[in-house]
């Protein structure tokens, strides 16, 4: 029993020693590799994007400005026409013959003119010596201006029916791509009729129609007063996002904003001219339309990656302190710029963002900040040239 006891006692010695020694062999905690960037101010090109449509740069609804029978269509469906181009043939026989009687009154009006006057001549010399009565004289004298007046009536009158002739040949008004026919060959059509025969499309170049509220155009506004943003050559290019996502390959200009406020939704509308060559945009599509506000001096940015939420929401972020220990900071960033919040408080230039590697750490903790690179490798575009690189994932 007494060299059982001593075996255990020696045993339990040795594993306390054993035990010791271990702990004594690990090393001691390294302290937190974190990414940050170096926040310096810049001019930024602030845009945005709003929904809009497209609309026609001229439209025209083609309508008969005679009676009759279509007698034939001029023209293929879709098609691009010119202005004046025919397209539609209306009976003009009625109209034919509306010329020739007024072409022959107005051969009787003239022929009735050299009888008067010839007659008033006489007149003249028998009322001289009191052959006529002078009453007799003034009747031939009115008579002749009446023969005269009657000849620039029937004159007129043959310019109407000349006009009404032309006017069966319905023409185009404007150049541009016309749409389906409503009658067809035999139709009957009147003049001025409420229904268009077909409708007209200048598609090059292409309004875009952009709807802002009232309160984002406010603030624009308010922006350009106070100076904080610029206005340069490019602020009035504006791009289009087509409804499969991918952009517009040319560029757009505004042409003017609406002067009123619709009541009704409270918005201000902007027309944009866009070329359209290839007539890839048609009237009514819906777009998105993406245009420069303008230039804001001394912003800074920081990674949207940097950015998280407190419990009440507000953005915040991370950054070395001194000492080099995290401490926390709420933002107010109003707005993305491609992968950055534009901040307007709660930091200042030369303040170190943490990107990476403060997951799970606490404020106070002291860190080792390196600087971040973003994907492809490079620093970003917040850092000095002389600040150290951290490697992407530490």
């Amino acid at each position: 029993m007494r060299k059982s006891s001593s075996l255990m006692v020696i045993t339990a010695v040795l594993l306390a020693g054993c035990s010791s020694g271990k702990q004594q062999q690990q090393p001691a905690p390294q302290t937190p590799q974190v990414g940050f960037v170096t926040l310096s101010p810049q001019s930024v090109t602030l845009s945005t994007e709003l929904a809009a449509r497209t609309a026609a740069y001229e439209t025209s609804e083609v309508r008969p400005q005679v009676n009759g029978l279509i007698t034939a269509r001029l023209f293929q469906e879709g098609d691009e026409v010119r202005a004046g181009q025919p397209l539609y043939r209306i009976d003009p026989q009625p109209y034919q013959a509306q010329v020739a009687s007024a072409r022959a009154a107005l051969a009787r009006a003239k022929a009735a003119i050299a009888s008067n006057d010839a007659l008033a001549r006489r007149y003249g010399e028998l009322v001289k010596i009191n052959a006529i009565a002078r009453q007799d004289y003034d009747n031939a004298i009115t008579t002749a201006q009446q023969a005269r007046a009657d000849v620039a009536a029937q004159e007129a009158a043959l310019r109407t029916a000349t006009i009404d002739l032309g006017r069966t040949t319905v023409k185009a008004p404007i150049s541009g791509r016309i749409g389906r026919s409503a009658v067809t060959t035999g139709g009957l059509v009147t003049a001025s009729q409420a229904t268009a025969l077909s409708t007209i499309q200048r598609l090059d170049p292409i309004y875009v129609d952009i709807t802002q509220s009232s309160v984002d155009q406010l603030r624009l506004r308010k922006q350009l007063l106070a100076g904080n943003l610029s206005r340069g050559a490019n602020a009035a290019r504006i791009r289009l996002k087509l409804e499969d996502g991918t952009l517009y390959p040319v560029e757009g200009v505004v042409k003017f904003a609406d002067v009123t406020v619709d009541p009704a939704t409270g918005s201000q509308t902007i027309r944009a001219q866009f070329a359209n060559p290839n007539r890839l945009l048609l009237p009514g599509m819906y777009v998105t339309a993406q245009f420069v506000e303008g230039t804001r001096d001394n912003t800074l940015l920081v990674p949207q990656r940097a950015v998280s939420r407190d419990e009440k929401g507000n953005p915040i972020v991370m950054f070395v302190g001194p000492g080099n220990k995290i401490q926390p900071r709420v933002l107010t960033a109003p707005r993305t710029i491609g992968d950055n919040w534009m901040v307007t408080a709660g930091l200042a230039p030369g303040d170190r963002v943490i990107v990476e590697g403060a997951q799970n750490l606490q404020p106070g903790t002291p860190v080792n900040p390196v600087r971040w690179t973003d994907k492809a490798g490079k620093p970003s575009a917040q850092q000095p040239a002389n600040a150290p690189a951290a490697g992407k994932g530490q």
